[in-house]
């Protein structure tokens, strides 16, 4: 697996961001049976740059907590068949699976652990295993999809024992 770091903010974390970014994303992939090695981009930045790529990709002109860019177009959530037939999913010179990128509002984390009352990694790990399951095609547009996003992202926090405090 290759996770690319990007680091464009000034807030420093207590705990190695790199490592639990692997954690989760390793156990978001065992959890979903992802069959390949898989290739993702996370950038950490702040209010003004996740504003700027939100208005910039979504014409949504605010700051947000999290962003998810899927390279691929799941028929359904983790719906690998797809991929059988579609090389340019995988990268070339390493064969892992490229997935997307996700951007991630430090400031944003810090206020929402504060805000529901948990620890910054707890709120980090949950925005990194909400965002790939975007990656992996999962949606909330709908009641039912939210319910199902909710008890997967649970489900990879509860195993990792990054529990709400």
């Amino acid at each position: 697996m290759t996770i690319e770091f990007e680091d464009e903010q000034s807030q420093s974390f207590d705990f190695d961001f790199q490592d639990v970014a692997k954690q989760v994303i390793e156990a978001v992939l065992d959890q979903e049976k992802c069959p390949y090695e898989a290739d993702v981009s996370l950038v950490l930045t702040d209010n003004e740059g996740i504003q700027h790529t939100n208005r910039e990709f979504r014409g949504i002109d605010k700051a947000t907590d999290v962003l998810s860019f899927p390279m691929v177009d799941f028929p359904a959530p983790a719906d690998y068949s797809i991929l059988e037939e579609d090389e340019s999913c995988f990268h070339p010179d390493s064969g892992e699976l490229i997935l997307g990128d996700i951007m991630i509002s430090v400031p944003r984390a810090l206020e929402q652990s504060m805000e529901y009352g948990h620890s910054v990694k707890r709120e980090y790990a949950f925005l990194i295993a909400h965002s790939m399951l975007h990656l992996l095609g999962y949606d909330h547009m709908e009641d039912d999809e939210r319910k199902v996003m909710e008890e997967k992202q649970e489900q990879v926090l509860r195993y990792l024992k990054i529990e709400r405090r």
